[in-house]
């Protein structure tokens, strides 16, 4: 089945109402709408359920069921999002419902058409995801303070690396930089440390969701 499908729909895995559990807006409640497919394959992946299947839906009956929430804030998220085209689309119909809008997206498709009013959470893919070829390092022209740039780091050697590219990029002169660990693979305590040794212009932040629901679906 094709990304994207004549009837202008959108393949959605789930859509559900939770905290916002990473980002600018850890802890508010937030209504998460996470698209099908992703043509990234991060080794520490936790949402693999959201590669393949999902249901078509029709734009309008998505952003109704958003509002029944009767929540300000939505997160567009995946998957990877962008990998189905009309999420612009439907990126524009929530901004134009009301709802302070997030999107979460890998950085390796291009984000530059994403509507201003979107809060853009873009990922660098470190060397231990398995996917840092893909980033797509022009897409941080697009990026303004309203945006936000997020590392999920492996071990040490991530740090290392997201540390230099802090610097040659100068990122946290664009926008917010949030720097977490990978769930079970490197201790939030470590990095903490790390960050206040080197003096680091970021901000730290753990999963606040799986903190309290562990790797429940929905949540």
């Amino acid at each position: 089945m094709s990304e994207t499908d004549p009837s202008g729909r959108l393949r959605v895995t789930e859509i559900f109402h939770s905290l916002q559990g990473e980002a600018r807006d850890a802890g508010r409640p937030t209504v998460f709408v996470r698209l099908t497919g992703c043509p990234l394959r991060c080794v520490w992946c936790d949402t693999e359920y959201a590669f393949a299947g999902g249901q078509w839906r029709d734009i309008d009956d998505i952003v109704e069921e958003v509002a029944k929430y009767e929540t300000r804030h939505v997160c567009v998220t995946g998957g990877e999002p962008l990998a189905q085209k009309r999420c612009l689309s439907l990126l524009v119909a929530l901004c134009d419902a009301g709802f302070d809008v997030s999107l979460e997206t890998s950085g390796a498709l291009d984000v530059s058409d994403v509507d201003a009013r979107v809060s853009r959470v873009m990922d660098l893919k470190a060397p231990g995801s398995g996917e840092s070829a893909r980033n797509l390092w022009g897409n941080l022209d697009a990026l303004t303070a309203h945006d936000q740039i997020k590392f999920v780091l492996a071990d040490r050697a991530d740090y290392d690396w997201a540390c230099v590219a802090l610097r040659e990029h100068a990122l946290a002169q664009r926008c917010d930089v949030l720097f977490s660990s990978v769930w079970s693979k490197l201790a939030p305590r470590d990095l903490a440390q790390w960050i206040l040794d080197d003096r680091l212009p970021v901000r730290m932040q753990v999963q606040l969701h799986k903190i309290l629901w562990g790797e429940e679906r929905g949540k």
